[in-house]
C-alpha cells in the first residue's frame, strides 16, 4: 500500500464543478442506502445528495508518478460500513463515506469523500507480469471477511479478477478467465460474503469469502449462462482486424455497445436476473438452470442495466436508446413480462441529437422507507397537527414507489420516481372484503398486542375481535391485497441537477468595475457580480454561480466550438465560433452572437452573406462593454461599438499579436504613505504619481461632463503588441479612436527570441510576455520598465489580480504557461521569481484557461483563482495573501461559514460523526415534528418551547439513560435544525406519522435515514419475533399452515391417479399480495413464512426437463414435506434411465414414510416397470413380496434397505436429496447432521414442516449462531435469538460488537413490547398463570447483571457523545 503520488500538502479545492461524464468513465456510478449518489465524470468523482438534487462535492484523482493528467476513472463504490457507533476521542475516521475508486491505469484507491483526497492506493502492481499495473479497472465490489473486515473485489483489463485485503491493500487472490471478458460484480444481498462475476459470453463465477488471509480462504464455482454470442464474436474479429491499441482495456472500453450486466433478487436467494444485449435472463444459482429468458420488443434498444425493485416482484431494463422498460413477475411462477416502457429522456428541453444515457440507478432504501410507511398508513391519522406543515400530505393512491436516477452525458443528472397504482374501485372493494373476512372472535387468551392501545378506564371483555396474526401482518404492511396484473405503472421526473454540459472551451469573468450601467468609472468599483460564464465545445454557454457552485443557468447558442467569450457589462454576453465554407466557396463562416442573460435571447450581428476568407482569431470587450475588439487571422482588427444594435467603429490594419483593454482604475486608500521597501515596480522609478493623478479614462469622462453631471461619451484605452515586438496604447472616445502617447521606457522592448504573446495591462501598468518565457513591465505614465525570466515555456496569459484599498501589493499577477501549467508572482516584491507560487502539475489536471474573480472586498479576503482544467472541469482555489510575503493555496485561516445553497442540504450522514450519532439519538427518542420546522423558533405556536428552552420538544415516551442529555444534543444541532439540514420534507413527514406509532418504528427510521436498512429491518421484525417467544411461553401455539397433511389411508385407485398427474403440485388458488413483507423476508424466522417462500420455489422448475431437474424437484418437495409428490415424481422415472433404479429405491424408502399403502402401491409401480423393461424376475420377485410376503416389506425393513443402497449417490444434488430423506424419517436426529453440512436454508424449512415447540427453538438458535459467526449478519442473527427465546445471547452479540446504545434500546423495546402484551392479558385465574410465565424474560430480567451494565455504559456513551459533539466543529463544504 503506498500514499498517493504528487499529493499535495497545501491544496485545497474550494469549489469545483465536474465536467459531463463520457463513455470512457465505464458508466462508473452508485447510489448508497443514505442517499447520496457517486459517479465518475472524467478524472474525477462527482458527489451528489439526490433528495435536494445538488452536488455536495467533486473529489479530483491525483495521477501517477509517470503522468501529469489523472486517467478516466471507471468504477466506483461506496463503502458499506456504517456509522461508527464507537466514541474514540482521536478518532476522525469516515469509514461510512469511505469510496473505492478504480482508474483506466489499474490503480484502486480508498478515497474519504469528507476530507477529499485518497487515503491509499492498493498494490495493483503485479511482479510476474508489469503492464498489469496497466490493466484498466472495469468494476469493484466489496465483500465482507469478517463482522468489521471487508475484502475488495476488483476486475482489471477484460478477464482478471482479484481480492484484496482493505487494511493492508495486498491482493491475496486471483484468478484469470481468459479468453472471457469479466463485465461486472455484484454481492449477495442474502449473504455479504458471496459475489459472482458475469462475463460477456455468459460465463458466471461464483466466489464466496470465508476470510481475507489467503487464497485458501476463497470457494469457486464456475457456471454458464446460456445465451447468443455471436454478435460479440463478429465484434472481437472486427476489433483483432482493425488493430486496436487497447491493450490492457476493459470490456467496457473495448466493446462500449456490448453491455451485459446483472443484479441479484433482492426477493430470492439464488436467484440473478441477467441482462444481455438483445435478451434478459433470470438465472436459479442453486439449481444452475434459467427460469426465464425473454429478448426484447421490437424497436428496443439493446440493454445497458438491470434494477431490480425491492418494494414488490418487478424489475426494471434500461437500454441504450434512452428507455426503461418495467417486466413485473406472472403469478404462479418465476416468469416476467414486460408491462411498460418509458423515456428516460424527455422529448421536450432537450438538444438535437439527444443525450446519451450513460448510467442508471436505482434506490435500495424506498423499499426501507415503504416498510415504516406501511405500518402507519395516512388512514390513521385522524389526529391532525394543524400547526405541524407536515401533516398535510396523502399518498393513499400510490401502492409503490421507488426513485431511479439516470445520468446523460450532457452534464445532466435526472430524478425519476416510478410508481405502481391499483384500480381505485378494485382497491375499495378488496379493503371492504378483506376488512369482513379477516375479523373473527377468539379467547383473550389468544390476543397479541395491537399497536393501538385501549385506554386504561375502559373494561376489558372476554372476546375482542382480532385479525389472525398472518392476515394481521399482511393487512399491516400492505394495507390491501392487490396482484402485479392488477397494477398500472408510471414514471415522473421530480428532479434534475444541471453541470457542465459539455468540454470547457473557454473562461470569462466579469471586469471588477462595470460601468454600462452607470458609466461613471473612478475609484468606487461597482457591484462585481459572482457569476462565471464557460464556453463550451457542444456550442452552449454555461452561467457559474460562484456562491452556490451551480451551474445558474444555459443557453445553446452555437452549433459548434465556441472558440471566443466576453462579458459585456454584467447581464450580456459576446461569443463568436466559425465553421469552414463549402468546396465550391471555401473561406470560413463567422458567427458572432450576443446573449442576454436576463432575457435568454440570443442576437446575432456583423452577419455576412458570403464566406470570409479569414476566421476571427479572439475576442476583446473594454470594461465597461461599450467596445469590442474583433481579432482575424492575417486580416485587420475590427472595433466595435455594443451599443442595442452594434456598429463598427473602423478597422486597424496593423499587425497585432496581442490586444488587451485597460482594466478599471485601481483603488487607491485616501492617504498613502510611502514604503522603504524597494520593488519590481518601483525599481528606476523617480516618483509615484500623486493620489490625485488622472488616468486618460478619468480625464475624458471628466472633460465630457455636462452640467447636470450626465455623461456624454466614454473614453477607453488598450495596449497592443505588434509582430516586430513593437507596443503602444490606443484610445477610444466615443467614435474616435486615437494614440493615447503613453511615456516610451528608456529601452527598446523588440525581442530578439520571441513574440509577444501575453498581455495584461491596468492603468498604468503594462505587463508582457513572450514565447520564451520572459515577462516584461511597463508603466505608461513614468516610462519605467524592467523585465525577469521565468525559465519556462512560453506565456499563453497574464491576469492581473484584483486589488482593494490597503492591498500591500498591486502587482501581483497569475500567468499561465504554453504547457498548461501556472504561476503567481507578486511584481512588487524585490524578486518575483523567488517569491513566486509555482504549480508545475496542479493535481491531475492541465490548465487550459485561468482568470481572477474579483469578489474580495476586504485587504484580509483570499484571493480567488478561477480554472478551467483540461480535464473539462471547472475550479475554483483559494489564494492567501494576508502575509507579507506570497501566500500558499490553501484553506483561509479564519472561520468560513457554509457556502449559499438554493435549498437547504439535508443529508444526515455528512454531518460530523458525533453530530450525526446526536441526531440518531435524537430520532430514537423521539421528538416533536414541529422541532424540524426552521421557522418554529420566530412562531407563536401554542404548546411550542420557548427560544432558550428545548426540552418541551422532546416526546413523552419511557427515557432511556440520562434526561438531561436530550436537551443538551438538541441544543448542539441548532445550527442545522436552522438552516433545514436535517431532513428534507418527505423524511419530516414520515416521522411525523412515526413519532406517535411506538419505539420500534423510530428506531427503524433512524437507522434508515443514515442507510443501514438491515437495522431498520431488524427493529420492524422484533415486535413481531418477541410476540412469538412470548406466545410460546404462554403455551399458545400458532397455528402451522403447514403443506403436509396428515395423510389417511387411501385406495389404491386414487393413489394411481395422482401418480398418473407427474406429481404436478398445486400452488395455493387466488392472487398474492405483491407488497407482502417487502424485504422483511429477508429477516424470516416463522414456520409459515418458510415454509410458505420454499413451497412457492417449487412451481419455478416444473418446466424443466432431465434427470438433473427431477432431483432438484425432490429436493423442494421433500424439504416442504410434500412427500407424496415426491413418491410419485420419483416413480415417473424413466425405466431406461440411469436414475431409474436410485429413484425408484428413494421412491420406496419415502413412501414408508407416508402410509403403508403408498409404500405398498410404490412397490407395485416399481416391480410393473422392471417387469416391462425385461427384467421380469426381479420384478416378479417384488410382486410376490407385495402381494404374498407382506411382512419382509415393512416400513422399516425397506427404509434400511433402501438407505443401504443409497451409499453412493451421483452428485452432490442426491447428497441433498438423500440427507433430506433421512431426515424425513428421522427428523430430531438428523437436523444438525443437515446443519453441518451447510444446508441451513434446508434445514430450517424441515424444522418449520415438522417441529414445534422448543425442537423448533433449537434449530433457530444453532442457524442463529452460523449467521452471526460465518455469515457476519448480527441483524438476522439477533431476529433468530428472540424468536428462540435465547435474549441472553442476542445481548451478548451486541455488546460484543460494541453497540452500546443499540443494547440499551434493545432492552427497552423489548420491555415496552412485553408491557404491551401483559396488557391485553385477562385478570383471571389463568391469566394470571400466564402472566408469571412471561413477566421476566429469559436473560433480560431487570436485577440481571448484564442488563443494569448495558443501562450504566448507555449513561456514559450519552455524556461522553455530548462532549465529543460540543468539541466538533459544525458541518461545513
Amino acid at each position: 500500500m503506498s500514499r498517493p503520488p504528487n499529493e499535495p500538502c497545501s491544496i485545497t479545492w474550494d469549489c469545483m464543478l465536474p465536467g459531463p461524464p463520457s463513455k470512457n468513465n465505464g458508466g462508473a456510478v452508485d447510489l448508497s442506502s443514505a442517499g447520496l449518489l457517486c459517479y465518475a465524470a472524467g478524472s474525477s468523482i462527482a458527489i451528489l445528495d439526490t433528495h435536494s438534487m445538488q452536488l455536495v462535492s467533486t473529489i479530483p484523482l491525483p495521477p501517477p508518478p509517470s503522468s501529469a493528467v489523472s486517467p478516466f476513472i471507471t468504477a466506483v463504490r461506496w463503502s458499506p460500513l456504517p456509522l461508527p457507533h464507537h466514541l474514540l476521542d482521536n478518532d476522525n475516521s469516515s469509514q461510512h463515506l469511505l469510496l473505492a475508486v478504480g482508474d483506466r491505469h489499474g490503480r484502486i484507491s480508498l478515497v474519504d469523500s469528507r476530507s477529499k483526497s485518497p487515503l491509499h492506493f492498493f498494490d495493483t502492481i503485479n511482479n510476474n507480469n508489469p503492464n498489469s499495473s496497466k490493466l484498466g479497472i472495469q468494476d469493484l465490489c466489496w465483500i465482507q471477511t469478517r463482522s468489521d473486515s471487508w475484502a475488495l473485489a476488483a476486475i482489471s483489463g477484460t478477464s482478471l479478477l482479484s481480492i484484496y485485503n482493505t487494511a493492508t491493500g495486498r491482493c491475496f487472490f486471483k484468478y484469470d478467465a481468459s479468453p472471457e471478458y469479466f463485465s461486472c460484480l455484484r454481492r449477495d444481498p442474502f449473504d455479504s460474503r458471496h459475489f459472482c462475476a458475469l462475463g460477456l459470453k455468459g460465463f458466471l463465477l461464483s466466489v464466496k469469502l470465508l476470510g481475507d488471509d489467503s487464497e485458501n480462504d476463497v470457494v469457486l464455482k464456475e457456471l454458464q449462462v446460456p445465451t447468443d454470442a455471436s454478435e460479440l464474436q463478429r465484434l472481437e474479429r472486427d476489433s483483432s482486424n482493425g488493430g486496436s491499441n487497447n491493450v490492457g482495456a476493459p470490456a467496457s472500453a473495448l466493446f462500449p455497445n456490448y453491455v451485459v450486466k446483472f443484479a441479484f433478487s433482492p426477493h430470492w436467494k439464488h436467484v440473478i436476473l441477467v441482462g444481455f444485449p438483445r435478451e434478459v435472463v433470470l438465472f436459479d444459482l442453486q439449481y444452475e438452470s434459467v427460469l426465464l429468458a425473454a429478448g426484447f420488443p421490437r424497436g428496443c434498444g439493446k440493454f445497458l442495466e438491470v434494477l431490480p425493485d425491492a418494494n414488490m416482484e418487478v424489475f426494471y431494463c434500461a437500454h441504450l436508446d434512452g428507455k426503461l422498460s418495467t417486466w413485473r413477475r406472472k403469478e404462479g411462477e418465476q416468469a416476467h413480462i414486460i408491462c411498460s416502457m418509458d423515456e428516460l429522456i424527455p422529448s421536450i428541453g432537450t438538444s438535437v441529437p439527444s443525450p446519451l444515457v450513460l448510467a442508471v440507478a436505482i434506490s435500495q432504501s424506498d423499499s426501507t422507507f415503504q416498510d415504516i410507511r406501511k405500518l402507519c398508513p395516512d388512514a390513521d391519522s385522524l389526529d391532525v397537527d394543524f400547526y405541524n406543515p407536515f401533516d398535510f400530505f396523502d399518498e393513499s393512491h400510490i401502492i409503490s414507489k421507488t426513485h431511479v436516477i439516470s445520468i446523460t452525458d450532457d452534464g445532466k443528472v435526472w430524478k425519476w420516481i416510478l410508481t405502481a397504482e391499483g384500480s381505485r374501485d378494485a382497491r375499495k372493494d378488496t379493503e371492504n372484503v378483506n376488512g369482513a373476512a379477516e375479523a373473527r372472535e377468539i379467547p383473550v387468551v389468544e390476543v397479541e398486542s395491537q399497536s393501538e392501545t385501549s385506554s386504561s378506564d375502559q373494561p376489558v371483555p372476554n372476546t375482542v375481535t382480532y385479525l389472525d396474526d398472518t392476515r394481521r401482518r399482511e393487512s399491516r404492511q400492505s394495507g390491501r391485497t392487490i396482484a402485479v396484473d392488477e397494477m398500472s405503472f408510471k414514471m415522473n421526473l421530480v428532479g434534475q441537477l444541471h453541470l457542465l454540459s459539455s468540454a470547457v472551451s473557454m473562461l470569462a469573468v466579469p471586469s471588477p468595475s462595470l460601468t454600462a450601467t452607470l458609466s461613471r468609472g473612478g475609484n468606487t468599483p461597482a457591484l462585481a457580480v459572482p457569476l462565471v460564464a464557460l464556453g463550451t465545445q457542444s456550442g452552449t454557454i454555461d452561467v457559474i454561480d460562484i456562491s452556490a457552485n451551480a451551474v445558474a443557468a444555459s443557453f445553446s447558442v452555437h452549433s459548434s466550438v465556441i472558440r471566443g467569450l466576453r462579458w459585456l457589462g454584467n447581464s450580456r454576453l459576446v461569443s463568436f465560433s466559425y465553421s469552414q465554407g463549402s468546396e465550391k466557396t471555401g473561406g470560413y463562416v463567422n458567427r458572432l452572437v450576443v446573449t442576454c442573460l436576463r432575457t435568454g435571447l440570443n442576437r446575432t450581428f456583423r452577419v455576412l452573406q458570403k464566406p470570409e476568407r479569414a476566421p476571427i482569431r479572439a475576442l476583446r470587450a473594454s470594461s465597461s462593454g461599450r467596445y469590442l475588439l474583433i481579432l482575424f487571422r492575417d486580416a485587420p482588427v475590427e472595433v466595435w461599438a455594443m451599443t442595442k444594435t452594434p456598429i463598427m467603429l473602423r478597422s486597424l490594419a496593423l499587425p497585432f499579436t496581442v490586444l488587451e483593454w485597460t482594466l478599471p482604475t485601481v483603488p487607491r486608500p485616501a492617504q498613502s504613505k510611502p514604503t522603504g521597501t524597494s520593488s519590481f515596480l518601483s525599481r528606476e522609478r523617480v516618483g509615484l504619481p500623486p493620489t490625485g493623478t488622472s488616468s486618460p479614462t478619468q480625464a475624458s469622462s471628466t472633460d465630457s461632463k455636462g452640467a447636470d453631471g450626465s455623461q456624454e461619451e466614454f473614453s477607453e484605452s488598450f495596449a497592443f503588441a505588434l509582430v516586430n515586438g513593437a507596443v503602444g496604447v490606443f484610445e477610444v472616445h466615443g467614435r474616435r479612436i486615437r494614440d493615447f502617447r503613453p511615456k516610451w521606457p528608456s529601452s527598446s522592448f523588440v525581442s530578439s527570441d520571441g513574440l509577444i504573446t501575453a498581455m495584461a495591462y491596468r492603468l498604468p501598468h503594462v505587463v508582457m510576455g513572450d514565447r520564451s518565457g520572459n515577462i516584461r513591465w511597463w508603466d505608461v505614465t513614468t516610462g519605467q520598465s524592467s523585465s525577469f525570466n521565468t525559465h519556462r515555456e512560453g506565456i499563453r496569459r497574464i491576469k492581473f489580480s484584483p486589488v482593494v484599498p490597503g492591498d500591500r501589493s498591486r502587482g501581483r499577477v497569475a500567468v499561465l504557461f504554453q504547457d498548461n501549467t501556472f504561476s503567481v508572482f507578486d511584481l512588487d516584491s524585490p524578486d518575483p521569481l523567488a517569491n513566486s507560487l509555482l504549480q508545475p502539475q496542479f493535481p491531475g489536471t492541465l490548465v487550459l484557461e485561468l482568470d481572477w474573480l474579483a469578489l474580495r472586498t476586504n485587504k484580509d479576503d483570499p484571493l480567488v483563482l478561477c480554472m478551467a482544467g483540461a480535464d473539462s472541469s471547472f475550479r475554483i482555489v483559494e489564494l492567501n495573501v494576508g502575509d507579507q510575503k506570497m501566500g500558499g493555496l490553501g484553506p483561509p485561516a479564519r472561520y468560513t461559514k457554509e457556502r449559499f445553497r438554493p435549498v437547504p442540504l439535508p443529508s444526515p450522514i455528512l454531518l460530523p460523526t458525533p453530530h450525526a450519532l446526536a441526531l440518531r439519538m435524537i430520532l430514537q427518542l423521539g421528538v416533536k415534528p414541529s422541532w424540524f420546522d426552521p421557522f418554529a423558533a420566530y412562531s407563536q405556536i401554542p404548546g411550542t418551547p420557548s427560544a432558550g428552552d428545548l426540552r418541551g420538544y422532546m416526546i413523552d415516551s419511557p427515557r432511556v439513560g440520562d434526561s438531561a442529555v436530550a436537551e443538551m444534543l438538541l441544543k448542539v444541532l441548532e445550527p442545522y435544525r436552522k438552516e433545514g439540514c436535517l431532513l428534507d420534507d418527505e423524511s419530516a413527514r414520515l416521522y411525523a406519522k412515526v413519532v406517535k406509532k411506538g419505539s420500534t418504528l423510530r428506531l427503524a427510521f433512524a437507522a434508515a435515514i443514515f442507510g443501514e436498512s438491515m437495522e431498520a429491518l431488524f427493529w420492524l421484525q422484533l415486535p413481531h419475533a418477541l410476540k412469538h417467544l412470548m406466545n410460546k411461553l404462554v403455551n399458545k401455539s400458532p397455528q402451522k399452515a403447514s403443506g403436509r397433511a396428515q395423510t389417511p389411508e387411501i385406495d389404491e385407485a386414487s393413489m394411481l391417479s395422482r401418480i398418473s398427474s407427474k406429481g404436478k403440485s398445486a400452488p395455493g388458488s387466488g392472487k398474492k399480495n405483491v407488497l407482502v413483507d417487502g424485504q422483511l423476508r429477508l429477516l424470516a424466522f416463522e414456520q409459515e413464512e418458510l415454509w410458505e417462500r420454499a413451497n412457492e420455489r417449487i412451481t419455478w422448475h416444473e418446466k424443466l426437463v432431465g434427470e438433473e431437474a427431477i432431483q432438484n424437484r425432490v429436493h423442494e418437495l421433500v424439504s416442504v414435506g410434500n412427500l407424496e409428490v415426491a413418491v410419485s415424481l420419483l416413480l415417473s422415472t424413466n425405466p431406461e434411465s440411469s436414475y431409474f433404479y436410485p429413484n425408484a429405491l428413494r421412491a420406496v424408502a419415502l413412501s414408508s414414510a407416508v402410509s403403508s399403502s403408498l409404500l405398498e402401491l410404490a412397490v407395485k409401480v416399481v416391480a410393473a416397470n422392471m417387469v416391462r423393461t425385461d427384467r421380469s424376475m426381479s420384478g416378479t420377485h417384488l410382486l410376490c413380496a407385495v402381494g404374498r410376503y407382506q411382512e419382509a416389506c415393512s416400513q422399516d425393513s425397506v427404509c434400511k434397505a433402501t438407505l443401504e443402497n443409497l451409499r453412493k449417490p451421483f452428485n452432490d444434488c442426491e447428497i441433498r436429496v438423500i440427507t433430506l430423506i433421512n431426515a424425513c424419517l428421522h427428523v430430531a436426529s438428523t437436523l444438525s447432521q443437515l446443519q453441518d453440512a451447510g444446508c441451513w436454508t434446508d434445514a430450517a424449512t424441515l424444522a418449520a414442516t415438522h417441529l414445534k415447540g422448543s425442537d423448533y427453538a433449537r434449530v433457530l438458535q444453532r442457524w442463529a449462531e452460523h449467521v452471526l459467526h460465518a455469515e457476519h449478519n448480527i441483524w438476522r442473527a439477533l431476529i433468530l435469538y428472540v424468536a428462540a427465546g435465547t435474549l441472553q445471547e442476542a445481548l451478548e452479540a451486541l455488546r460484543e460488537a460494541q453497540l452500546v446504545d443499540t443494547a440499551a434500546m434493545f432492552v427497552s423495546v423489548c420491555r415496552e413490547i412485553q408491557a404491551e402484551f401483559l396488557s391485553k392479558l385477562d385478570s383471571d385465574e389463568e391469566s394470571n398463570t400466564m402472566k408469571d410465565k412471561v413477566l421476566n424474560l429469559p436473560g433480560l430480567n431487570p436485577v440481571n447483571e448484564d442488563v443494569i451494565a448495558v443501562d450504566e455504559y448507555y449513561g456514559q456513551y450519552q455524556r461522553k457523545l455530548v462532549h465529543l459533539c460540543i468539541d466538533s466543529q459544525p458541518y461545513t463544504d
